[in-house]
């Protein structure tokens, strides 16, 4: 018997909280693919949907969603474990999201750095933005959601090993999820610079030159832990090229070009 369950921190908030409203919103955001390409990670951002919606649903929409998704997102309040794991279901406007207890368990038992932590996870909105996108395409959706604080590249390729190895044994089909916005409130030409050169680093597709100019150029991307996971673990898993779906920032909406907040969504196939 379920005894606890997360309950949404951002909605009304980022998303919609009526089912109604919000399943309109991410039709409107979402467009109609015929083939959606099977992938290995995405890149998603995690604004208000009134800002980074098209490009997260856009990115959502070119991507096969299989029953079992792996969300990181980056601990945006300080709080719990730096490698937060949550096991219990996820209540959402569109319904209960269960944890997929056996890849979460696999995961905690290959890698002993990640920890079971509610707490990082009741107030992060970092990864529930993503989840009714993820529960459009996907009825039947199962999550394993971990919040990365701010940790070292040689911890970032454990748990990106961590990751590929559990996939890889698990014989069935594992999206990656990363959620990242870039760099944050600075003018759309310094922001549009900024970002394009990580993005260019993330299609090298060299994990340790993509953490290192994130830090070393001091670029507020917030999600640089959980993509450059992402991108370990899908190399592991044979990935080979990666595709920017889509580019914006948040002066498209606000009207402000002086301190934009920018988005992009990427596979990695």
């Amino acid at each position: 018997m379920v005894t606890a369950i997360r309950r949404p921190a951002v909605a009304n908030r980022f998303y919609p909280g009526d089912p109604e409203i919000l399943a309109r919103d991410i039709q409107e955001m979402s467009p109609s693919v015929l083939h959606p390409q099977k992938a290995h990670a995405v890149v998603s951002p995690h604004a208000g949907y009134v800002y980074s919606g098209m490009v997260a649903g856009e990115t959502i929409a070119r991507v096969h969603i299989p029953e079992t998704v792996i969300i990181l997102g980056p601990n945006h309040h300080g709080q719990g474990a730096p490698i937060a794991l949550s096991t219990i279901p996820w209540q959402m406007p569109h319904g209960l999201v269960p944890i997929d207890i056996s890849i979460a368990n696999a995961l905690c038992e290959l890698c002993p750095a990640i920890t079971v932590d509610e707490t990082a996870h009741r107030f992060e909105h970092s990864l529930e933005v993503q989840v009714p996108f993820l529960q459009a395409r996907q009825k039947k959706l199962s999550i394993v959601p971990l919040v990365i604080s701010h940790i070292s590249f040689p911890l970032c390729e454990v748990v990106g090993m961590a990751l590929a190895k559990v996939i890889e044994g698990a014989g069935k089909e594992i999206l990656i999820v990363a959620s990242s916005d870039m760099t944050h409130y600075e003018p759309r030409a310094v922001a549009d610079k900024k970002d394009h050169y990580v993005l260019k680093k993330l299609s090298d597709m060299d994990p340790a030159t993509l953490y290192r100019a994130v830090l070393d150029h001091n670029i507020s991307m917030c999600g640089i832990m959980p993509v450059t996971i992402a991108l370990i673990a899908a190399l592991a898993l044979g990935a080979t090229k990666t595709e920017v779906v889509r580019y914006a920032d948040s002066g498209v909406v606000s009207g402000d070009t002086d301190q934009v907040v920018g988005y992009a969504g990427v596979i990695l196939s």
